[in-house]
């Protein structure tokens, strides 16, 4: 969908260096392009072979790439045969496919593979989100708990949420995502269900717990397996749809609730709890539907249910592995069902030129947590009924996933990432100020709106997450880096959860202020985060262009450097 380069000074390589250097500078892919004829074909084609034959010459793909040179070429096809990489029988430097092949083949996989992991986010999200729904129908005095006690517990949960992150991914990694996030989407199912039969503060904090550890996993597992599908380009786009599960499940869930929260009565139980009940049916039968809708990669869609001969035909599979590889090579440097050993787990824990994405993913979403939390709960605080509190949550939610959208397509259009992102803060900034600086007895529809404005920001995780894997350059690397990453936004979230405090209901002033010097520290850290990958850059430049044409050469094709450790690799920004 766009022309992704990175943001970065250009390293100059002689012409017959390009080719074997275009994936770790992607801006001289870009460059090539230019120069060649972009209606070019790759390689040359078998005439007698008709999985070659694009029907068009107009092939998808510059005159050069990573395996034009047949030394590359053979470099890296030894190591997916020592990876055992999954689609390794598909890899062909002289393949050649059109701009209109790429472009169907892509809408299929969004269909079959980006709609479904939304679906599935959906299903996480429910139950991640109902109880905020649940608090505004008196759950808390029918269990016997206040304000405190439920930041206990959604402390507990994210504890347990961050606890599970990596070992779930690792988990993943082995068994394959197309296994453990299934089992994962029906186990969360069943014991959100549960809260149905809620009746002590033990008993929250410990299904809490249940939740945490096994909703831990799901995002850098899910996020992981999109890759396996999509172009290092493709993904934030793909990701920003996948995070409007966030604001569906929160209209749909709004809506959902302002109806069964009505059933208080029936069978004597309080509306709070058919809420857990019914949405927990709903979530597992995702859970059960994912086991057959979830391939294991782009080679392997043939099933009982997907059909004996699969999704893709075989030139589709041609397409979709050599586009892959030819946006990055690293991606077949391990195959779906390799474990990550604990050195290559520590070697990906030292990058440590990736841990400033990790402090923003730490800082940047504490500000509007607490408010996303408790907007029904202050709204029933100040006034509004149950129904209503429900529904107002409604519009931001809309405004939520319109600004998410537009500030990710906006970041790749322009290739640009920290500033951009930081715009999220920014516009947190006023609506805070005005929380903290007008007067306690304002119209309770003056600060609705206020929340309202807040919670429409223009979300950043997508970006992010499209950032954090972009700089991660290996499958190694990139594993680790979504669970780790993910792990920073949770500790912040474990933060964010003890923000508003029952002392300080329900205007919450002195939780306001708190907010309010934390989004503007963060407007800073973007610019000093950007700041540091262009000084990264200039160091590699200066330590890259110290070489000889022969030493950079020979360093291409003969380093046992790996991922954002390669010295002609540059960091997104």
């Amino acid at each position: 969908m766009f022309d992704i380069s990175a943001a970065l000074p250009l390293v100059l390589f002689s012409e017959d260096l390009l080719a074997l250097s275009c994936h770790y500078c992607p801006s001289l892919r870009s460059k090539m392009a230019a120069v060649g004829d972009s209606k070019g074909v790759i390689g040359k084609t078998d005439s007698e072979d008709r999985r070659f034959d694009s029907g068009d010459e107009t092939a998808n793909s510059s005159i050069e790439h990573p395996f034009s040179d047949p030394e590359v070429a053979d470099r890296w096809r030894k190591v997916y045969e020592n990876a055992q990489y999954e689609n390794r029988h598909r890899f062909d430097p002289s393949f050649t496919w059109t701009a209109q092949e790429e472009k169907k083949l892509v809408r299929k996989i969004d269909f079959r593979i980006c709609l479904w992991a939304w679906v599935m986010f959906l299903s996480l999200d429910f139950h991640r989100r109902n109880i905020n729904r649940a608090i505004s129908d008196n759950m808390l005095p029918e269990v016997g708990m206040n304000t405190n006690d439920f930041n206990y517990g959604q402390t507990i949960f994210l504890v347990s949420f961050l606890s599970a992150e990596l070992p779930s991914g690792l988990i993943s990694k082995k068994l394959g995502a197309d296994r453990w996030i299934p089992f994962l989407i029906c186990s969360w199912s069943l014991v959100a269900g549960s809260q149905a039969a809620l009746h002590s503060r033990g008993a929250y904090f410990a299904i809490k717990a249940l939740l945490g550890l096994l909703m831990g996993g799901f995002i850098p597992d899910i996020v992981l397996w999109l890759t396996y599908f999509y172009k290092s380009n493709e993904l934030p786009i793909r990701l920003a749809f996948f995070w409007t599960a966030l604001s569906t499940s929160n209209i749909l869930g709004s809506l959902l609730a302002a109806g069964i929260l009505q059933m208080r009565g029936v069978l004597g139980w309080g509306g709070w709890r058919w809420l857990f009940l019914l949405e927990a049916i709903g979530t597992f039968i995702i859970g059960l539907f994912s086991w057959v809708l979830m391939p294991p990669g782009p080679c392997q869609t043939k099933s009982w249910f997907r059909g004996k001969n699969g999704w893709f035909n075989e030139r589709e599979e041609y397409i979709m592995v050599n586009r892959l590889l030819r946006d990055d090579p690293s991606k077949g440097d391990m195959n779906n069902r390799e474990a990550v050993n604990l050195p290559k787990l520590w070697k990906a824990v030292k990058d440590w030129e990736q841990w400033p994405l990790y402090i923003i993913g730490l800082m940047v979403y504490i500000p509007p947590a607490p408010f996303n939390t408790y907007l029904s709960f202050i709204l029933r605080q100040i006034g509004f009924s149950v129904f209503e509190a429900n529904l107002l949550a409604i519009p931001s939610q809309f405004l939520y996933a319109v600004n998410l959208l537009i500030i990710t397509w906006l970041s790749e259009r322009v290739q640009e990432r920290g500033m951009l992102s930081s715009l999220s803060n920014i516009w947190i900034f006023p609506w805070v100020l005005a929380l903290v600086v007008l007067p306690g007895d304002i119209s309770p529809w003056v600060r609705y709106a206020l929340i309202t404005g807040l919670l429409s920001y223009p979300y950043c995780h997508a970006i992010l997450v499209g950032w954090n894997a972009k700089n991660s350059n290996s499958v190694r690397t990139r594993a680790i880096s979504a669970a780790l990453y993910n792990m920073f936004v949770q500790t912040g979230n474990i933060a964010a959860s003890n923000i508003f405090r029952e002392d300080d209901q329900p205007l919450y002033r002195r939780g306001n202020r708190v907010i309010l010097g934390i989004t503007s520290a963060n407007i800073v850290l973007f610019y000093i985060v950007k700041a540091f990958y262009i000084w990264r850059n200039k160091v590699r430049d200066a330590r890259w262009n110290a070489l000889t044409k022969e030493q950079q050469q020979d360093y291409i094709l003969n380093t046992t450097d790996e991922g954002q450790q390669r010295l002609d690799f540059r960091f997104a920004h």
